[in-house]
């Protein structure tokens, strides 16, 4: 008999007609929505949910250890749960483009699907105890909470959201019905298969674009640059909101000390985005501090950032950020017309000093030039 491969919805049993299927009491909304069941009497099921493709048998997790086996069927262990919440400015995600200034409720699970040996949410994402996980907040609950407090967006950070895909998208659809905008913060380690529910169901993400060789992808993070390339590709240039309306991107790359911070990886990075992207999307470059498994690494010096943010100007990027350091200027949005150069969003860290976009149709007030971004 062939493998059944599932896409569960929301609502929807697992309970099926084939004979060695033993009913599962899971909620419903936290079955695992990418899924291929094994039909050889084995109760094996593989996620599909992203590259590792996880195969396990009944009461086996997969790398993340939040996604497991259940009787022949993949459920989402922390649907319905959190690691803690936080009102948070928007440009803390970061995100510069996106309704400047407003407030962000974020909030995060546990486990990971990739393997960073830097990271700086280690004791939420490396968790292998669910103790962490003590605050229960339902899609609605969540939502309602927002809008009560007057709180614009919701994010799904902390944790990679990936691996809580099920969670995150009915929150999201939640949140859209107050008029509350869903954010993902991500590694973008995701299956094809599950990109196109996930982004449709985003109105912004920021996308870890962690460096620029398979080497450093593989040796530091686990996992592989194409699967992140192919991701941020279908997010920038695919995916689609329910009106229509593209979802708003920006990158992250961390840059770190010796590895990732050398002229060659970010100019063949920066050429990438300009050339498969396009020169709007807005690029943070963030400082490293020792994390986890890098404690011997040093910080990233500020010059480095400086260096990193200069190159990828000349590479023809219109919107370079620096983070995690005081720089006034790299926090600051300025008009991408070469003739004007006009300050339009002046930031001190996270606080907004000047703002000459939001409330606007998105034009530069002194040479009427079009800003990307969501004002």
């Amino acid at each position: 008999m062939p493998n059944t491969k599932v896409v569960f919805r929301s609502g929807q049993s697992a309970v099926t007609s084939e004979p060695d299927t033993v009913p599962v009491t899971v909620p419903p909304s936290a079955i695992g929505r990418w899924q291929t069941r094994f039909n050889d009497g084995t109760r094996r099921a593989r996620c599909e949910l992203c590259p590792r493709r996880c195969v396990l048998k009944p009461g086996q997790r997969g790398f993340c250890f939040v996604r497991s086996n259940h009787d022949g069927v993949i459920v989402s262990d922390t649907y319905g749960r959190s690691s803690g919440f936080a009102v948070d400015p928007v440009e803390k995600k970061p995100l510069n483009h996106f309704h400047p200034g407003s407030s962000v409720l974020s909030f995060g699970t546990a486990g990971c699907n990739s393997g960073c040996r830097f990271c700086q949410n280690w004791d939420i994402s490396k968790a292998r105890d669910f103790d962490k996980l003590g605050v229960e907040a339902s899609p609605e609950k969540i939502a309602q909470v927002a809008a009560a407090r007057g709180i614009d967006s919701v994010a799904f950070t902390y944790n990679d959201p990936i691996v809580f895909a099920e969670y995150a998208i009915d929150t999201a659809e939640a949140c859209r019905a107050q008029g509350i905008h869903p954010i993902a913060v991500t590694a973008g380690y995701m299956s094809a298969e599950a990109r196109p529910a996930f982004y449709a169901a985003m109105d912004a993400a920021n996308i870890d674009l962690k460096g620029f060789t398979e080497d450093f992808y593989w040796k530091v993070t686990g996992t592989h640059l194409q699967d992140v390339l192919d991701t941020i590709d279908y997010a920038v240039n695919e995916a689609r909101t329910p009106d229509g309306n593209h979802v708003w991107v920006e990158l992250t790359t961390l840059l770190i000390p010796g590895l990732n911070d050398d002229d060659a990886q970010l100019h063949a990075e920066c050429t990438w985005i300009r050339e498969r992207l396009g020169s709007d999307i807005p690029l943070h470059f963030s400082a490293f501090h020792p994390a986890w498994k890098m404690q011997d690494i040093p910080p990233t010096p500020h010059k480095t950032l400086t260096r990193a943010r200069e190159i990828a100007l000349n590479e023809g990027l219109h919107y370079v950020y620096t983070g995690n350091v005081h720089d006034r200027v790299g926090d600051t949005t300025y008009c991408p017309n070469p003739q004007c150069h006009a300050t339009l969003i002046e930031r001190d860290w996270y606080r907004i000093i000047t703002d000459r976009l939001s409330g606007t149709d998105g034009r530069c007030p002194e040479c009427g030039a079009s800003i990307a971004g969501r004002w």
